[in-house]
């Protein structure tokens, strides 16, 4: 507990002082809040200790206008529950400082970041991004860090030894030891044009990894074009990406998605999606050259079946409407599908030669939210590993979920 007062100790103080600068040049367009989760869930998953789940977080943040151009934003994290058997997990947020000049601008800090096909590098990174818009587009340059973040947020796993990190626990006595992701710098390129003969989307971006973490060095390069192109009361999109990886020897991988969003003729706002994203895995008989695709971040597109984007394909439909002023209401149907005969991380697979079908996931989320101040989140659903082939032995997994947010001020 002293490792984690010193740091709330240094942290205020931090805090404080970022006040006192910034305060002065901007208290006519000071803003605060602050923001409870309470997080609820039931489950049969196999590989939980205990079936109940229980997460509680406190969002503190505040904002600054500084001048006419510039913005500060400051927000944190206090969470604790049971996958920490309580231990308070102090993190800082989103924190990022914003400049625009003309058609220019900055952003650096803690900041967001999500490549076009939103699973390769999704989520808050340290680091610097420019961006410059022009009749030609949209152009960004930056640096983003990975060694900051609190690795349970920032699900960072690329390689054996990130995992073996990943799955440290937190010791109260060296708070820090195994708190970080890994060290990881990626440069980012990107070029988006919003309308091309005023209706294709198109944005294309390179990102270059390098790895600090890991003694077997895994540093690669992506390469991701995306298009959009909407018809009437439809979005049609269409991705793909390349990786090159550099280990013991020069590889490649690909992953791709493909979507189409019909924006319903109802009287009520909804929409339907039919999506499919894919992750490339190595078949047997390919040849040393082609890979697994490793995306740098974990995004999950289940609620119940978790697994990495990585030799795996995922199809789903989802549907989405807002029900009046108070409510909302989404359902999903996912379907997933290795693509090789690897392992799928915490599960055990049958090993047969068509052994490719995971099984279906059905998940229904309700929101409702009476007041400004509050919203309650209501899901579940269930994971039925019997309607595939490579989980035979796997009964059906359920789980059922409520979240409360609160702003408190």
């Amino acid at each position: 507990m002293k490792t984690i007062n010193t740091f709330f100790a240094r942290a205020g103080k931090l805090f404080l002082l970022l006040t006192l600068f910034i305060l002065p040049l901007s208290l006519y367009a000071f803003d605060y809040g602050l923001v409870a989760n309470l997080y609820s869930g039931i489950d049969n998953a196999i590989d939980a200790d205990n079936p109940f789940e229980f997460k509680a977080d406190l969002l503190p943040r505040i904002s600054f206008l500084i001048g006419d151009n510039a913005e500060f934003l400051l927000s944190a994290g206090l969470s604790f529950g049971t996958d920490t058997d309580f231990l308070p997990i102090p993190e800082l947020l989103r924190t990022e400082f914003s400049m625009r000049f003309g058609n220019a601008g900055i952003r650096a800090g803690r900041i967001n970041y999500s490549d076009p096909l939103s699973f390769i590098a999704n989520g808050l990174f340290d680091g610097v991004q420019f961006n410059l818009n022009s009749a030609a587009g949209k152009f960004t340059a930056g640096g983003l860090f990975t060694g900051g973040l609190y690795k349970k947020n920032n699900e960072i796993t690329m390689t054996p030894d990130d995992y073996a990190n990943f799955d440290m626990p937190l010791d109260e006595q060296d708070f820090f030891k195994y708190y970080f992701a890994p060290n990881r710098l990626i440069g980012v390129f990107g070029w988006e044009h919003p309308s091309i003969g005023e209706a294709l989307r198109l944005n294309f971006t390179a990102l270059v990894q390098r790895d600090f973490a890991s003694e077997d060095q895994y540093h690669n390069e992506y390469f991701i074009l995306k298009a959009g192109l909407p018809i009437k009361s439809f979005i049609l999109e269409l991705g793909g990406a390349v990786e090159l990886s550099q280990s013991d020897e020069n590889r490649m991988a690909f992953a791709g998605d493909f979507g189409v969003t019909w924006m319903l003729p109802t009287n009520i706002v909804s929409r339907l999606s039919f999506t499919g994203k894919i992750a490339g895995g190595k078949p047997e008989d390919a040849g040393d050259s082609l890979q697994a695709f490793v995306p740098i971040s974990t995004v999950y597109y289940g609620n119940i079946f978790k697994v990495k984007m990585s030799g795996i394909s995922v199809i789903g439909l989802d549907y989405s409407a807002r029900l009046g002023q108070t409510f909302g209401a989404a359902f999903s149907a996912l379907y997933f599908v290795r693509n090789d005969l690897t392992s799928v991380r915490g599960y055990t697979l049958s090993t047969g030669d068509n052994d490719f079908w995971l099984g279906p996931e059905i998940f229904a989320r309700l929101v409702w939210s009476p007041v400004s101040d509050l919203q309650l989140n209501l899901g579940g659903g269930v994971f039925i590993p019997s309607m595939g082939n490579a989980l035979e032995d796997l009964g059906t997994q359920y789980r059922v979920e409520i979240t409360a947010i609160l702003a408190l001020l």
